[in-house]
């Protein structure tokens, strides 16, 4: 039997976040270090890591902590890419100009050098995220490294960066593995209402990891989903803000469990990817193969009549 040439070890970071960004970023440097001295050549960060998430209320004093990119956090997190020889791929509340921003994932090659960025293209905008006050959904196109629905290319392969609500949209993952992805990148924030009961908790979650798993088996493609976790009080004080549910994982071409966290511990999720194995599992489910493109243009419209 033959060893595949294509083995990445990678590592999805679950931890808890701060309101002192440098309290954040140490915490997930630390993570990130001992990540690569166990192996990780790709690194995955949560969502928005650098803060707590903030969306749970509207308010403009917020605005005050997004950066532009280049930037402070996208400097210190590309020197750390840098000095461990690693792809890391992190979350950054971006300052694009006076009344844009954006909620940005920015992946670093192994120098240190931007290799992409991803702008997160679905906005929520629901009772504790309100994210549509904040964020300016991405640009479709690609247009200078700067990506709607497309890959970016890495020392360690094309990587289909998408955040948090776009996991629960099966056309961003398709439109991904369409243009070559070799693995679908979740960085999330997402919890509890505290207040929900038991019962609904469990559906939710269950639902989360079911779609991306989806993801994974329709398009035969590897997923990581990195979670955060912990318990952030509403700052307005008209909710009893959120519980993280953690929960963040890893899953091969076929929904396979690699690696799971669970719902409350600081976690360094490890698991080695063979992406060889994409090939492999679409000769004998070749779902690609089978579409009917022809039949598919009412997809392009809100609703179909």
């Amino acid at each position: 039997m033959t060893t595949s040439p294509r083995l990445l070890p990678v590592a999805a970071i679950q931890q808890t976040c701060s309101p002192d960004k440098n309290t954040s970023l140490g915490t997930t440097e630390r993570l990130v270090r001992q990540a690569a001295a166990d192996g990780a050549r790709l690194v995955v960060l949560q969502e928005l890591h650098a803060t707590l998430y903030f969306c749970q209320t509207e308010d403009t004093s917020v605005f005050n902590l997004a950066e532009p990119i280049p930037g402070p956090t996208s400097e210190r997190l590309g020197k750390l890419a840098a000095e461990l020889g690693i792809v890391l791929v992190g979350s950054i509340f971006e300052r694009r100009m006076n009344g844009v921003y954006h909620n940005t994932a920015v992946v670093f090659e192994t120098d240190g050098s931007i290799a992409g960025i991803y702008r997160k293209m679905h906005i929520p905008d629901d009772p504790g995220f309100y994210e549509k006050f904040y964020f300016t959904p991405g640009d479709a196109t690609f247009n200078a490294g700067h990506s709607g629905f497309t890959p970016i290319s890495t020392s360690v392969g094309r990587l289909g960066v998408l955040v948090c609500w776009d996991q629960w949209y099966p056309e961003a993952a398709r439109l991904m593995a369409l243009a070559g992805a070799e693995l679908l990148i979740y960085p999330t924030a997402i919890g509890w209402d505290i207040t929900d009961e038991a019962d609904e908790q469990a559906r939710q979650l269950e639902a989360w990891v079911t779609v991306q798993r989806g993801h994974s088996v329709a398009n035969n493609l590897p997923v990581i989903a990195p979670n955060r976790i912990g318990t952030e009080p509403d700052p307005s004080g008209q909710s009893d803000g959120i519980r993280f549910w953690g929960n963040s994982f890893i899953c091969g071409p076929q929904g396979e469990f690699l690696a799971r966290a669970d719902d409350s511990s600081e976690t360094i999720l490890a698991t080695t990817l063979d992406l060889d194995r994409s090939e492999s599992v679409r000769r004998i489910w070749p779902y690609l193969r089978d579409r009917r493109i022809d039949a598919y243009g009412d997809i392009l419209k809100r609703v179909r009549d």
